[in-house]
C-alpha cells in the first residue's frame, strides 16, 4: 500500500527558524521550499536536499527528538563531518553496524540526525 516516504517533520521551537535555515541550508546545503501561504503562517521551514525532503514545525511545547531521528546518505560523509565540526556541532561517530560509515549529530534545536555513507548498503537491507 505504502509507495514512498514523502517527508519528515521534525519540531523546532517558536523562533528557530533562522538558525534552522543557517544549519540546514548553509551547513547542509539543502534547498528551502515556499510553503503554501495558508501554512506559512505557522512558522517552520520546508527543505529539501536531493529526495530528501523535512519540514521543521514549530511547536509551543518543544521537545528534541533525542532518539528518534531521520537517516541521510550523504555523497561525501568526510567532508560533511569536517563542515559540522568546524561550525562547532559534536558529531556522534557510530561503529555498530560492519561496513557501514555514519555519525549522529544534532540540529540546533537538539534533533538526532543521522547521516550515512552512500556506499552503505541499499535501502531495505538493514
Amino acid at each position: 500500500m505504502i509507495l514512498r516516504l514523502d517527508h519528515v517533520q521534525l519540531a523546532i521551537p517558536p523562533g528557530a527558524e533562522e538558525t534552522c535555515r543557517r544549519f540546514y541550508v548553509g551547513l547542509l546545503g539543502m534547498d528551502e521550499v515556499e510553503k503554501p501561504p495558508a501554512l506559512a503562517v505557522r512558522g517552520g521551514l520546508w527543505l529539501r536536499g536531493g529526495d530528501a525532503v523535512v519540514h521543521l514545525g514549530v511547536e509551543e511545547a518543544f521537545r528534541p527528538a533525542l532518539k528518534a531521528h531521520p537517516g541521510f546518505v550523504v555523497a561525501d560523509l568526510d567532508a560533511l563531518a569536517a563542515a559540522l565540526s568546524e561550525a562547532g556541532h559534536e558529531l556522534h561517530w557510530d561503529e555498530a553496524l560492519p561496513g557501514i560509515r555514519r555519525f549522529y549529530v544534532a540540529d540546533p534545536c537538539g534533533n538526532r540526525l543521522e547521516f550515512l555513507s552512500a556506499d552503505f548498503p541499499p535501502p531495505g537491507s538493514l
